[in-house]
C-alpha cells in the first residue's frame, strides 16, 4: 500500500522553510524521498543539494517524490490524512546547505570523491552495492564525469563471422548513453547503470552485465533502446528527472524572493572568487580556528572578511549577514569548489588537445606525509601549433614498481577519456623501474602502443655527467672537498654568513669608488653559498661561480675567524682551509670548473623550456661538445691559462713557475709521480677534466646516435631546411605505422617534395629556425591544410619528449600545497 503524508504538516514546514535559487543549473541532482506521516517524530526530509559548478550560473532545485517501497516506478501522490499533524519544531533548513550546522549533515547531501570512482565501465561495481545513503552521491559523481567515451582510442579488432569488426568511435555521436571499457574491448550503457536498480526488471542486459561485444550486430544497440515502456527508457526517463530541474511541492510553498536569489548569487560569486585567489597562489583555505573569536580564522574566511569590510555590496550577502546555514564558506563547499575549478581547467586542456596524439611525462616523489605521488603531464601540439605541456594530475601510488605506475597513469588517462594508444612518447628518468628493458615502465607501454618511444630527460642526463665529472675525476674530488669544507665554516653559521655580507658591502663600497664596477637596476646584488646537490639542476655551477665573484670578502673573513682565537675548533679550521683557499691550484679548478659547467648550464635552460624540440636539443647538445672541444684545443688552453693568472694577480696570489716541479696543495707527494707544472695543470688537470666532460656526455647521450633521432634531423628548417632528406623523412613515418595509411605512405614522398618547395620559395619562412616556430607559421599561413601529411609528420617529431622539467616544477609547487602544516590532506 502506497504511503502517503499529512498535507498541512507539509505546509508549515514550508511556510518557515528558506529556499535559494538561482537558474540555469549546469548538473541539478534530486533525490527520492519517502515520507510516512504515521511514523512518530517525523523529520524534515531529505534533499540533495546540486554541485557547485564553476561558473557563477549555480542553481538549486528540490525535487520531493513521495513513493513506498514498491519496485515498480510509479507516480508519488499526496493524500491528506484524517489524523492530526505530527507536531515539528520550527526550522530554519535549506537544501543549499554547507555543512556549517551538524544537525543538517547528511552523507547523501554531497558529491562522492571521484578520485575513488573507475571511470572505465569495465572496473565499476554496481551502483546497488554502495550504502544506501552513498548511492545518490555516487550517482551524482559519475553524472559529473559523464560517460567514459575513448573517442580517440585504437579500439582493437577480433574476428567475428570471419572478419574483423572492432567498435566505432561514431556510435558515440549516434547514442549518446553509449560508452566503451578500455579494459574489457566492451560497450555499455550509462544510464541503465545509473538507474536500472531503481527498475524491478528480471532478467540481465549486456549492456549492464558484462558488456556488448558483438560488433557486427549494430542493430542490437538500436534494439536496447526499444519502445517507450521499455526498461532503458525507463532509466532514461530517471536520469533525466535526476539532472532536470522541477518544481516541487516545497518549491510551490516556498517565500522565496527574487531578493534573496540575488543575494545567494553573490554569495557564491564571492565564495568561488576568494577561492580561485587561494588556488591560484597556492596558499591554504583553511585555518587553525575558525570560531567567530579567533583572531586568524584562515587565508578564506580572513579573505572573504576583508572584501566584506571594505566593499558594501559583498557585506549584504555574506558571512553574519547569510543565513546560518546557507553561508557557502563550509569546507566541503570550498572542497567542491576548488573540484570544480580543477575540472573545468582539465575540461579546457582537454578541449585543447582535440584528440590528437600526445607524450606523456611522468616521475614519482614523495610528500611531506612520505607517501608516494605520482605526477603526469601531457605535451601534444595545440589548435595554433604551438608545443605545449600541460600537468594533468597526481595521483597517489603504493609503490614505484612499473605494472603500479602503468596502472595509475592508465586510470588517470581514463579518468579523460583518454587512452594509452594515443600515447607517441614517453619522458621518465632514468631509474629501472623506469627505462627496464625488460619490465620498466617504459617497455609496459610500448607493448600497447609500440609508437610511444621513450626519451631518458636530457636535463637528468646532463646533470648525470656533471656528478659523474665530480664525483670520480680525482682533482675534482679535491676541490669539491675543500669546497665543502669552506661552505661549513662559513655557510652554516649565521655569524659568518653576516661577516661576510659586511665584507662583500664594503668590497662594493671600495669598488665604486675606484670606479672598478658600476651602479643600475638589478646590478652588485648580494649572493649566497648554499651547498651543490646531486638533483639540484645547475647547483653546481651556482655554487662555484658566488664563491669566485665573492672570493676577496671570503678570504678577509676566513683571516677574521683564524685570528679569532675564541673560535676555538672554527679558528683551527679556518687556518686550514685559507692555505688551500689562497693555492693557485684551488684558484684554477674554480675557474676550469665555472668554464666547463657554464657550458652545460646553458645547454640546461635551454633543455628545460617547455616548447624544445628534440631535433634542436640534439644540436644543442652537438654545439656543447663543439665548445668543450675548442677549449681543450691549444688557443683555449692559452685563453684559459691568462685569465686564471690574471685573477691571481689581481688578488696577490702566488703564481707558480710552469717550468718547475709540482707541489701538492694539502696533499701527501708521495701520491703524485714528479712532473712539470705545466703538465700537470694543462694535461692531468686541464685536459683530463674536459676530456671526462666530452665522454661522459658521448656516453649520457648515446639515444641521440638512434635512427629514429637522425631521420628526425632531417625535418630541421635552418638555413633554408638545409639538412633536409626526403629519404629520412620517409623513412621516420614508418616508424609510425599506425598513423599512416598505405595511401598516405605512397604519396608521402611527392608530399615532401612538394612541402620543400613550397617552404623555400615563401619568403615567410626564411627567418623560422626552429621547428616549434615552423609548426606555428604553418597554423598561421594555413599552409598545414595544403601539407596535411607532412604536418602530421611533424606533429610526431614535435610531440617527443625532451626533458620533464615540467614535471618537477609540479613537484616543486606540490610542497607549496601540501606543506608541514597541511601534511595529512587529501591526495
Amino acid at each position: 500500500m502506497k504511503k502517503s503524508v499529512d498535507l498541512k504538516t507539509l505546509w508549515n514546514r514550508a511556510a518557515k522553510t528558506r529556499r535559494v535559487e538561482s537558474e540555469n543549473v549546469a548538473v541539478p541532482v534530486t533525490e527520492p524521498v519517502t515520507i510516512d506521516s504515521e511514523a512518530p517524530n517525523q523529520s524534515i526530509p531529505s534533499v540533495d543539494q546540486p554541485d557547485m559548478p564553476t561558473n557563477v550560473a549555480a542553481a538549486s532545485v528540490v525535487q520531493l517524490e513521495v513513493a513506498s517501497n514498491d519496485p515498480e516506478p510509479e507516480v508519488a501522490s499526496v493524500v491528506q490524512q484524517q489524523q492530526s499533524p505530527t507536531p515539528t519544531e520550527p526550522s530554519t533548513w535549506s537544501p543549499i546547505r554547507d555543512g556549517d550546522d551538524p544537525e543538517y549533515e547528511s552523507d547523501g547531501d554531497g558529491i562522492y570523491d571521484i578520485d575513488f570512482l573507475s571511470h572505465d565501465p569495465g572496473k565499476r561495481i554496481p551502483i546497488k552495492s554502495y550504502d544506501v545513503n552513498e548511492r545518490n552521491s555516487v550517482i551524482r559523481a559519475y553524472i559529473a564525469l559523464g560517460p567514459c567515451q575513448p573517442r580517440s582510442h585504437n579500439f582493437p579488432q577480433r574476428p567475428i563471422g570471419g572478419k574483423p569488426r572492432r567498435f566505432v568511435a561514431s556510435w558515440f555521436d549516434e547514442f549518446g548513453w553509449l560508452e566503451y571499457s578500455v579494459e574489457l574491448d566492451a560497450a555499455f550503457c550509462f544510464v541503465c547503470y545509473l538507474f536500472k536498480h531503481k527498475i524491478n526488471c528480471a532478467g540481465g542486459d549486456a549492456f549492464v552485465d558484462g558488456g556488448f561485444r558483438n560488433w557486427h550486430m549494430r542493430k542490437r544497440i538500436e534494439k536496447h533502446t526499444g519502445a517507450m515502456t521499455s526498461y532503458h527508457n525507463v532509466a532514461q526517463d530517471k536520469y533525466n528527472a535526476f539532472i532536470t530541474p522541477k518544481a516541487s511541492i516545497a518549491e510551490n510553498f516556498s517565500s522565496t524572493t527574487e531578493k534573496e536569489k540575488a543575494l545567494y548569487m553573490s554569495r557564491l560569486t564571492y565564495s568561488i572568487k576568494c577561492l580561485k585567489f587561494l588556488l591560484r597562489q597556492g596558499l591554504a583555505c583553511r585555518g587553525h580556528d575558525e570560531s567567530e573569536n579567533s583572531l586568524n580564522k584562515g587565508n578564506f574566511l580572513e579573505l572573504l572578511g576583508m572584501l566584506a569590510a571594505n566593499f558594501g555590496e559583498v557585506a549584504k550577502a555574506v558571512l553574519s549577514n547569510a543565513p546560518k546555514n546557507c553561508k557557502l564558506t563550509a569546507p566541503e563547499i570550498q572542497r567542491q569548489i576548488a573540484n570544480c575549478c580543477a575540472k573545468e581547467t582539465t575540461k579546457l586542456i582537454m578541449e585543447d588537445l582535440g584528440g590528437e596524439y600526445f607524450a606523456i611525462l611522468a616521475d614519482e616523489s614523495s610528500d611531506v606525509y612520505q607517501k608516494e605521488q605520482l605526477a603526469l603531464c601531457l605535451r601534444y601540439v595545440d589548435k595554433r601549433g604551438r608545443v605545449v605541456e600541460r600537468f594533468l594530475g597526481i595521483i597517489h601510488v603504493e609503490n614505484t614498481t612499473a605494472m603500479t605506475l602503468k596502472t595509475a597513469i592508465e586510470s588517470l588517462l581514463m579518468d579523460h577519456s583518454l587512452s594509452l594508444s594515443m600515447v607517441r612518447g614517453q619522458g621518465y628518468d632514468g631509474a629501472s623501474n623506469m627505462k627496464g628493458h625488460a619490465n620498466g615502465l617504459k617497455k609496459l607501454i610500448m607493448d600497447e602502443c609500440p609508437s610511444a618511444y621513450y626519451v631518458h630527460c636530457f636535463a637528468h642526463q646532463l646533470q648525470l655527467t656533471l656528478v659523474a665529472v665530480a664525483k670520480e675525476n680525482p682533482d675534482c674530488v679535491w676541490f669539491f672537498e675543500q669546497l665543502r669544507f669552506l661552505l661549513s665554516i662559513i655557510g652554516n653559521s649565521c655569524k659568518k654568513t653576516q661577516m661576510l655580507r659586511v665584507a662583500q658591502a664594503q668590497r662594493i663600497l671600495e669598488d665604486l669608488d675606484l670606479g672598478e664596477i658600476e651602479t643600475g637596476k638589478g646590478l652588485n646584488q648580494e649572493m649566497g653559498l648554499s651547498r651543490p646537490g646531486d638533483t639540484r639542476w645547475g647547483s653546481h655551477y651556482k655554487t662555484i661561480m658566488h664563491v669566485i665573484s665573492l672570493y676577496p670578502s671570503l678570504r678577509k673573513v676566513l683571516i677574521m675567524v683564524g685570528k679569532d682565537s675564541s673560535q676555538g675548533t672554527e679558528c683551527a679550521n679556518a687556518q686550514t682551509i685559507l692555505t688551500t683557499f689562497e693555492s693557485f691550484e684551488f684558484v684554477f679548478m674554480a675557474h676550469l670548473m665555472q668554464t666547463i659547467f657554464g657550458f652545460t648550464t646553458d645547454l640546461s635552460h635551454a633543455l628545460q623550456k617547455r616548447d624544445q624540440d628534440i631535433v634542436n636539443a640534439i644540436d644543442l647538445i652537438f654545439l656543447t661538445k663543439l665548445q668543450l672541444q675548442q677549449l681543450r684545443e691549444d688557443v683555449g688552453w692559452e685563453d684559459f691559462l691568462k685569465e686564471v693568472e690574471s685573477f691571481c694577480v689581481k688578488h696577490s696570489i702566488k703564481i707558480p713557475d710552469m717550468d718547475s716541479f709540482y707541489k701538492p696543495v694539502g696533499r701527501d707527494r708521495r701520491f703524485f709521480i714528479k712532473i712539470k707544472n705545466l703538465h700537470r695543470f694543462h694535461v692531468d688537470m686541464f685536459l683530463g677534466v674536459i676530456d671526462r666532460q666530452i665522454r661522459e656526455l658521448n656516453e649520457r647521450f648515446d639515444e641521440v646516435n638512434t635512427n629514429l633521432l637522425l631521420c628526425m634531423t632531417a625535418f630541421n628548417p635552418v638555413d633554408s631546411f638545409a639538412a633536409f632528406d626526403k629519404a629520412k623523412l620517409v623513412k621516420l613515418a614508418q616508424y609510425y605505422p599506425t598513423d599512416f595509411s598505405t595511401s598516405e605512405m605512397n604519396h608521402l614522398p611527392s608530399a615532401l617534395s612538394l612541402f620543400l618547395t613550397d617552404m623555400r620559395r615563401d619568403e615567410r619562412f626564411r627567418k623560422v629556425k626552429s621547428l616549434a616556430e615552423l609548426s606555428i607559421m604553418l597554423v598561421e599561413t594555413k599552409l598545414h591544410l595544403r601539407h596535411n601529411v607532412v604536418y602530421k609528420l611533424l606533429k610526431l617529431v614535435l610531440v617527443l619528449p625532451v626533458a620533464t622539467a615540467s614535471v618537477e616544477r609540479v613537484f616543486s609547487s606540490m610542497k607549496y600545497v601540501k606543506n608541514k602544516l597541511r601534511n595529512k590532506m587529501g591526495d
